[in-house]
């Protein structure tokens, strides 16, 4: 199934921050509020959204913002996580409270959390609508959030690049299933997130070492069968591996998406609602955007 033929029922989970930074990088520095204040990447992020619902006309749409930049659960279990990044400049900061502000003004239902991410919140609402039916498209730039990607009309979505994965382009793509992406990710370890893995196993050699044993469980309680894998370095992989399943492990308490989030679990997500038109016009008016962007948001009542 192709991202074209995505029906009315299909459910779209965006994964703001992916798009916000974009917008930051991307568009003019000149966009800027009465005040002086840049307004670039909440511009960019209004196109993105007006483009989105134009094209998929979904009645089920949710957008999810990183309030846990870096104190999520995973900062508890391993300090260094995102260690690596620079902190978002106060300029960026402010514009995502007005994105969110933005998201819901024109109906869209906004998750974010004190302690998880929003990696974690897309997980449960593909949940909460998978169990009820409905194909998810997880609208991101975010390879991670392939492991998502469980249903059969599932898909993970780079909008705007044109890149999208059903489970079959997931397997073709890291050569494991889209179930195994966390052990896969716990191997090889992910330098974007700052998480450790094996030293000198990467993608083909995790994806092998999947494809024998399924999972890590098994993995770890069968080394011995390493020596007789046609994989090269197959027996120097056993010391390696042996001495490395406590990294391995904390990673994949890294990698994961399954940890239940009650406040998201325990509640009934709605559709869209009806675009705020006062509250739109008020927080564009403060933006200082034209009539043009102001025209299109408006068209988006559904």
């Amino acid at each position: 199934m192709s991202i074209s033929t995505i029906n009315a029922e299909r459910v779209y989970l965006i994964d703001a921050s992916i798009f916000v930074f974009r917008a930051w990088y991307s568009m003019p520095e000149g966009f800027r509020d009465p005040q002086g204040r840049p307004t670039n990447a909440v511009y960019g992020f209004a196109r993105f959204l007006c483009e989105l619902l134009e094209q998929t006309s979904s009645r089920h749409v949710a957008v999810a913002f990183d309030e846990a930049l870096d104190g999520s659960f995973r900062n508890d279990i391993y300090p260094e996580y995102k260690a690596n990044r620079e902190p978002a400049p106060e300029d960026l900061k402010r514009q995502f409270h007005w994105c969110r502000d933005l998201a819901s003004c024109i109906g869209l239902s906004c998750y974010r959390h004190p302690r998880f991410e929003a990696d974690d919140l897309i997980a449960s609402l593909s949940r909460y609508w998978r169990r009820r039916g409905h194909p998810v498209s997880v609208v991101t730039g975010d390879e991670d959030l392939a492991q998502l990607v469980l249903g059969p009309d599932d898909h993970w979505w780079d909008f705007g690049r044109g890149a999208g994965l059903d489970p079959e382009g997931v397997r073709q793509r890291y050569g494991v299933r889209p179930d195994q992406i966390a052990d896969f990710l716990a191997l090889t370890g992910d330098s974007v997130d700052n998480i450790p893995g094996v030293a000198g196993i990467g993608p083909k050699t995790a994806a092998a070492l999947l494809a024998h044993f399924d999972a890590l469980d098994p993995l770890f309680e069968r080394l011995d069968e390493l020596a007789f894998l046609k994989l090269r370095g197959a027996k120097s992989l056993l010391p390696r591996l042996r001495h490395a399943e406590p990294t391995v492990r904390l990673a994949r308490l890294l990698t994961g998406l399954d940890t239940p989030i009650e406040e998201i679990d325990s509640i009934d997500h709605q559709p869209r609602g009806p675009v705020q038109a006062d509250s739109l016009d008020a927080l564009l008016d403060a933006l200082g955007f034209g009539v043009t962007l102001r025209r299109r948001l408006q068209a988006l009542s559904f």
